[in-house]
């Protein structure tokens, strides 16, 4: 029961990682000169990865721990991972759009 709780504290920290982590490698670019807003690409793939980790912890935390989703906090806490989940992976997929479409528009404007 124990590991249950922390496995949906896990998701749940997931998830508040996968929606955080695209904007805050475009607010760290602000701060250097080294690297610009296409490097922060690079943290596509670390918030859909992270996404899919919160979605598939949530899920395994309500399998394993039907007790768990009695308590009115496990059922929030649960839920909130799984949303924050999916809206990190919408997230990084809307990134991986736009980084495509400036992609695109710069092939274009080459030829």
């Amino acid at each position: 029961m124990a590991r249950d709780g922390r496995i949906a504290w896990g998701a749940l920290a997931a998830g508040i990682a996968s929606v955080l982590a695209l904007p805050i490698a475009i607010y760290l670019t602000r701060f250097s000169d080294a690297y610009e807003l296409l490097h922060a690409s690079v943290a596509i793939p670390v918030a859909g990865l992270l996404g899919v980790a919160a979605i598939s912890l949530a899920a395994r935390a309500q399998r394993r721990s039907p007790a768990l989703l009695r308590t009115r906090a496990g059922v929030r806490g649960a839920m909130l991972a799984r949303v924050l989940g999916v809206v990190g992976v919408c997230l990084a997929a809307s990134a991986l759009v736009a980084l495509g479409v400036y992609g695109l528009l710069e092939y274009a404007g080459t030829r």
